[in-house]
């Protein structure tokens, strides 16, 4: 199995803010995504590129997850710049935002290879726009040209609201397909894909509903405007107590003697075939990187 690395909260960090930049050591996010795009004025751009890069230089996060640098399009004044210091900083994973079509990351694969990124630099996908919707499959596909080296999708639930005008109420019934969508694509081609944030840092109630909602829908994690949001994020995406039980039951009757080679078994009452012992696995694996990670 490939190894896993846990997704379940991604923090976004304004790139302008040092005292933000430098609380981020102390968070148990799983990925912290210091943000030169939205979170930026045009006149600090500059300035919070030159923090974040040099933050992420300088390490010491420890084992706390992940350091994603989200760059501004290429096609602004500033991608370029943003793309070329990202990749000499050698973070975790560089996300592109406005990916509308797998050619944008082609053309970011270009720039990893002209620049001589470090091999574990990945890259990160934003899904916000009508287009990316629609070609959410063909975008996904880009992770098997090994230059692009796409690993996950990130949902921008916010600009496909502004840009299809649906309103962003409780249970996103007309975000959900394209929810879906997205995520099937991601699935096909074996890459993550996180939840677009949840907006209101009042309603804890809403926040969990909807993380609980990403999760049984199959998203990995969620993306998070506040610190406050981490530990819900956490709990949710991480396997229960008893699903961690039922996985390790469920492999320990397979490798039963007597079991071998069946293609299904009677386990708890009902009927188990293997490719529920596959999905244990996985639960399994996620718990250990998971306890790997807390430690």
């Amino acid at each position: 199995m490939t190894p896993i690395r846990p997704r379940r909260s991604a923090l976004y960090m304004p790139g302008s803010n040092a005292r933000a930049i430098e609380k981020a050591r102390t968070l148990a996010a799983d990925a912290v995504i210091f943000d030169l795009e939205d979170a930026v004025a045009p006149d600090a751009k500059a300035a919070a590129r030159e923090k974040v890069c040099a933050a992420v230089q300088a390490g010491g996060y420890g084992r706390r997850g992940e350091l994603v640098i989200r760059i501004n399009a290429l096609e602004t004044p500033w991608g370029e710049a943003d793309l070329a210091a990202a990749i000499a900083a050698a973070p975790d994973a560089i996300l592109v935002p406005k990916v509308s079509s797998a050619e944008t990351l082609a053309a970011v694969g270009l720039r990893l290879r002209k620049f001589g990124a470090a091999e574990r630099t990945r890259i990160w996908a934003m899904i916000e726009t009508p287009l990316a919707i629609l070609r959410a499959e063909s975008i996904a596909s880009a992770a098997h040209d090994v230059d692009t080296r796409l690993s996950c999708f990130v949902m921008g639930t916010n600009d496909l609201a502004k840009d299809t005008r649906a309103r962003l109420l409780p249970g996103r019934t007309a975000m959900l397909p394209w929810l879906m969508g997205a995520l099937a694509a991601a699935r096909a081609h074996g890459i993550d894909i996180l939840d677009g944030v949840y907006n209101s840092l009042s309603d804890r109630q809403g926040f969990r509903a909807e993380c609980e909602q990403g999760r049984d829908c199959g998203f990995d994690g969620k993306t998070l405007i506040h610190p406050d949001q981490i530990a819900a994020a956490n709990e949710i995406f991480a396997p229960s107590e008893g699903e961690v039980e039922s996985a390790h039951a469920i492999v320990a009757a397979f490798a039963q003697p007597e079991n071998t080679g069946k293609g299904a078994i009677s386990f708890g009452g009902r009927m188990v075939e293997r490719l529920h012992a596959e999905m244990a696995r996985r639960v399994l694996a996620l718990a250990e990187a998971i306890g790997e990670r807390s430690a």
